[in-house]
């Protein structure tokens, strides 16, 4: 069964193999489109997949926004 947090680290294992050093800047993005659109859920999500990216490429927690 995957759970939630399974498919965060997923997700960010996936942006990081597709989008390389440019994942940090794709993650920004994705979560300024969805804050224009007002989509407070998508925001929520993509942070917290920006968050395992950077427990991946630190193994530190990003500060909070």
């Amino acid at each position: 069964m995957i759970t939630a947090e399974r498919e965060l680290w997923a997700c960010a294992l996936l942006v990081e193999r597709e989008q390389g050093d440019n994942a940090a800047i794709y993650i920004a993005e994705r979560i300024g489109a969805l804050a224009s659109e007002g989509d407070a859920a998508g925001v929520a999500r993509w942070k917290a997949i920006a968050e395992k990216l950077s427990l991946l490429w630190t193994g530190e927690r990003p500060m909070p926004m």
